[in-house]
């Protein structure tokens, strides 16, 4: 595919959409397509910043893992996000681990292209930032479910947050590729408590299982559950 139709594709998304017509050119005109195969590593947590990515088709899982081998799932990155963009800040090391989760195709814009660009166009600054600061706004309302609400809050929260692609998405989706394990450690919940969970859901006719998958069948009484 040629950059128009990822162009497109990005266009999907709040962030891309809404910067200026210029800075989607100078970003596009530097940008790289960079492929994974499934499980394959981006970058580990240590490795030196390599620039911002996209998600145009697959997804990327971010995370972190312990030393006795258990896994913290942060994210699971579908299109059209973008991602690491704190390196771009701070010039420090990638604070977590990604990988492809099946066949991935990702927009690369590499750490010194764009911070050349941004030195010569230095109000793009603001949209970086912006980008940012909505992770970290979502990043504080997650900690502040996990300390708060009940387990069957949060999960219906959060998958109201996949399904609107953590406000990067509209309409919101219907059906989310979401294994309940990776579910589970996203909510840090057992795979039990998530899978009972999820079975009262679908008996309530709230949503629809299927392997790998989740389809949200009624939005409004999921929100619902949210209101504690």
């Amino acid at each position: 595919m040629d950059m128009q139709v990822w162009r497109s594709r990005l266009m999907w998304g709040q962030w891309f959409s809404h910067l200026p017509v210029s800075f989607q050119d100078s970003l596009l005109a530097v940008a790289k397509v960079r492929r994974l195969a499934p499980g394959q590593r981006l970058f580990k947590r240590g490795d030196p910043p390599c620039g911002l990515y996209a998600v145009l088709e697959g997804a990327v899982r971010i995370g972190a893992v312990s030393e006795q081998g258990k896994e913290a799932l942060l994210s699971l990155v579908e299109p059209p996000h973008w991602f690491g963009e704190i390196c771009l800040f701070d010039g420090q090391m990638r604070t977590h681990d990604a990988f492809g989760v099946g066949p991935c195709t990702l927009l690369h814009i590499p750490q010194n292209a764009l911070l050349a660009l941004l030195d010569e166009q230095p109000v793009h600054w603001r949209q970086l930032a912006l980008l940012m600061s909505q992770k970290l706004r979502m990043t504080f309302i997650n900690l502040e479910q996990l300390g708060l609400m009940p387990a069957p809050a949060r999960l219906a929260h959060r998958l109201l947050m996949i399904a609107e692609g953590y406000g990067e998405i509209a309409p919101p989706r219907r059906v989310l590729q979401l294994p309940q394990e990776q579910l589970a450690s996203m909510l840090s919940l057992s795979r039990q408590t998530t899978n009972q969970i999820l079975r009262d859901l679908q008996g309530q006719g709230i949503l629809d299982l299927s392997y790998g998958e989740i389809e949200i069948l009624n939005a409004e009484r999921l929100r619902a559950l949210t209101m504690v």
